[in-house]
Formats: structure tokens, C-alpha cells, sequence
């Protein structure tokens, strides 16, 4: 049997079609066009054969979803101090005002300056007594001629005795002269005060200090005239003992008591200074609703009286959980933490907040502390949301 011979050409309208025998053989574009086609047929079924029937796959199992990872603490429960945060001013414990004591006068030297420390009774001015010297001098005069009385008085006594017993002088002369004894042994007492006196007044135009400490100011000048009148020229702290007069809320001074541990940090220093309440106010101002717990320091030449400082006074301790501040979230309900049940879900817990200080915030109700808290990245999570907790130690 003969083969047939024919080929793909081309009609009038330009349409492939089979070439007949004796035909002419049709174009090579044609060809091309067939080759093509047949290619994009056999990669459709390949990506079918890949993706399609995978997909369709009944063998193969669930999607496995992705659980997060979270950071969870277990606080516990730890003994946190109750601390109160307090401004105030700095003041001497016992501060002195020194005046003029005498009679007063023109100062004539100032022999101290503020920061200086004395003694107890250490001269601070000296003031001009050049008068006041000569009437010390006249009374003294006055005594030993009161002295020199009284001796002729009681050697005239001591004849009239010799001679009473002869006869000579009578019972009553000798009477007289031992009341004229007496009255010139009393003149010497008056004339001696008289002369104590001027001598105390003189040393009392001295302005001496009046216990040992430090001189904290200086209000006077040589050649300025005090007197009595002239109020206060030095100021001084006994001993050079500090405090801080911290203002505290009605409410936090009931929790304040005398030894109370604190820290003083005055404005401008990053300086703590460890003291403890010494004295709690009785009173409270009716306008502001303030006290004052008085804190005693130790001198140091920064803590200036009359500055400013800021306290921190240990007012008692508490046993509650302490969590770290990223643990703590809030909104328009209040306070909140993230929790990680037994079953991994997280749920939410609201909390009331005691305490916050750099250890953290300290829980007072709404926790145990055996629960696994998100530490942090709260924020991302939502309540019945399922994670994978790791547990971290609480800080």
C-alpha cells in the first residue's frame, strides 16, 4: 500500500489546511504555530500534576498553627518596703539666735564668720566698754575704803572690850561701837555687789556664743551701735546638728514613726543622706492638711539650712507580689495584667497598685503571686489567645 504524501499549507484566506497530492506544500509558520500550542498544553498539565492534586490531597493533614512565644513571671510574694516620697527644707535641728545680752554698745570687733565652728561660751564681738571700766574701777575704790572702815571699826571694838571691864566704858558705848563694826562689815558686802555687778554687766557686753556649734549667719558689722533692741546678730545650730522638715499628707504621717529610716537628696546634688524621723508632727495645718516629719542628718557642708530637698522615708513593710513596670497595663476599666492559665490561654486580671518604686510595682489585690504574668508585650496579645509561656525569674 502506498503511503500518502501530502502537506500543511495555506488557503486564499490564509487558514491552514492539509495539502492534497500535487498540491504545494504549505509554509513553515504554520508549523511553528502547532509546535507552541502543544508546549503550553504540556506545562499546564505538569503545574497541575504539582500544585493541583497536592492540594486536593486527602492525606494530608491539618494546617498547624503558629502558637506565639511569651515571657512569663511567677512574683511570688516578698516583704517591700512602704516608702514615702516627701519635699521639705533644710533646717538646724536647734538653731540659736545670739543678741545682745548687756547694755549694749559699739562694736569694736566681730571675731567669727558664718561656717566657723565655736565653743560654748567662745566671744563672737567684742563691744567698746571704756566707760563702763572706769565705773567697774570706782566701785572697786568703794570697797576698800568700805574695807578700811570696817577695820578701824571692829580695832576701836576691840579697845572699848579692854576697857569695859575696868570701868572706863560703859555697857551701852561698847554696844555702839560694835554696831558701828557691823555697819561698816555690811558697807564692804554692798560695795563688793555693787563692784560684781559692773563686772557682770561688762562681761555681758561681750556677744558670746551660748553653746558649742556652727555659726550659720552674721548680721553685724565693727563700729555698728547694738543694743537690746537690735535683734538677732548670729545665728548658730547646736552642735552643727541638720534636719529636713518633710511635708507629708495627713494620710502618710499616721504611717510615719520616730526612727523611721529615710533619705535625703538635696536640689542640685545627686547626694543621698541616710537620717532617720526623729520627731513626728503633732498637729496638722487645718489649711493645707500638712505635717511635718522632722528628719535628723549628720553635718555635711551640703546640706545648707534653708534649702530645698526631697526625702524618702521607709514608712513600715508589706508582703504582697512585686512585678516589673512592663507587666502593668491599664485603660478606661483601670489597672491590668495578661495572665497564662493552666491550659496556655491568656486572660486578663485587674490588679489595684500599691506602691511604685524602682523595684517595681507592688500588687494589692487582684493577685496571689503563683500566677504565670506576661512579663511583658502585652500589648499584642488578647484575652483566650493560646502561647507558649517561658517562664523568666521575677526581677
Amino acid at each position: 500500500m502506498n503511503d500518502y504524501q501530502g502537506s500543511i499549507g495555506q488557503d486564499a484566506a490564509g487558514r491552514e489546511r492539509l495539502a492534497l497530492p500535487g498540491e504545494p506544500a504549505p509554509s513553515g509558520r504554520g508549523r511553528k504555530i502547532v509546535v507552541a500550542l502543544v508546549i503550553v498544553a504540556l506545562l499546564a498539565l505538569v503545574t497541575w500534576a504539582m500544585f493541583g492534586r497536592k492540594k486536593a490531597d486527602p492525606a494530608a493533614g491539618p494546617k498547624v498553627e503558629q502558637m506565639p512565644t511569651v515571657t512569663v513571671v511567677v512574683p511570688g510574694r516578698k516583704t517591700v518596703d512602704r516608702t514615702l516620697t516627701a519635699n521639705g527644707t533644710l533646717a538646724a535641728r536647734r538653731e540659736m539666735p545670739v543678741g545682745v545680752a548687756g547694755e549694749g554698745g559699739m562694736i569694736t570687733r566681730v571675731l567669727v564668720e558664718p561656717g566657723q565652728w565655736v565653743n560654748a561660751g567662745q566671744v563672737l564681738a567684742t563691744v567698746d566698754r571704756s566707760v563702763q571700766t572706769q565705773t567697774a574701777e570706782s566701785l572697786a575704790a568703794q570697797v576698800a575704803v568700805a574695807r578700811s572702815d570696817q577695820t578701824i571699826a571692829q580695832a576701836e571694838l576691840d579697845r572699848a572690850q579692854q576697857l569695859v571691864d575696868r570701868g572706863f566704858i560703859s555697857k551701852a558705848d561698847l554696844q555702839r561701837k560694835a554696831a558701828t563694826r557691823d555697819a561698816a562689815a555690811a558697807r564692804v558686802q554692798v560695795a563688793a555687789a555693787s563692784l560684781r555687778e559692773a563686772r557682770a554687766r561688762n562681761g555681758r557686753l561681750d556677744i558670746r556664743a551660748p553653746a558649742a556649734g556652727l555659726v550659720l549667719t552674721r548680721q553685724v558689722e565693727p563700729g555698728q551701735i547694738v543694743s537690746s533692741g537690735s535683734g538677732v546678730l548670729f545665728r548658730m545650730a547646736q552642735n552643727g546638728q541638720i534636719e529636713m522638715r518633710a511635708q507629708l499628707a495627713e494620710s502618710d504621717l499616721a504611717t510615719v514613726h520616730t526612727g523611721a529610716r529615710a533619705e535625703v537628696t538635696p536640689v542640685g546634688s545627686d547626694r543621698r543622706f541616710v537620717g532617720e524621723v526623729w520627731q513626728v508632727s503633732p498637729v496638722i495645718d487645718a489649711q493645707t492638711r500638712q505635717g511635718i516629719a522632722r528628719i535628723a542628718l549628720r553635718y555635711d557642708p551640703a546640706l545648707r539650712p534653708g534649702g530645698f530637698a526631697a526625702a524618702t522615708i521607709v514608712g513600715g513593710a508589706a508582703v504582697a507580689p512585686l512585678l516589673p513596670d512592663a507587666a502593668l497595663q491599664s485603660d478606661d476599666k483601670g489597672s491590668f495584667v495578661y495572665i497564662v492559665g493552666k491550659d496556655d490561654k491568656v486572660e486578663r486580671r485587674n490588679i489595684k497598685v500599691g506602691q511604685v518604686s524602682d523595684a517595681g510595682v507592688t500588687v494589692v489585690s487582684g493577685l496571689d503571686g503563683s500566677e504565670r504574668v506576661v512579663r511583658s508585650a502585652g500589648g499584642f496579645l488578647a484575652p483566650g489567645q493560646k502561647v507558649k509561656p517561658v517562664v523568666a525569674k521575677a526581677s
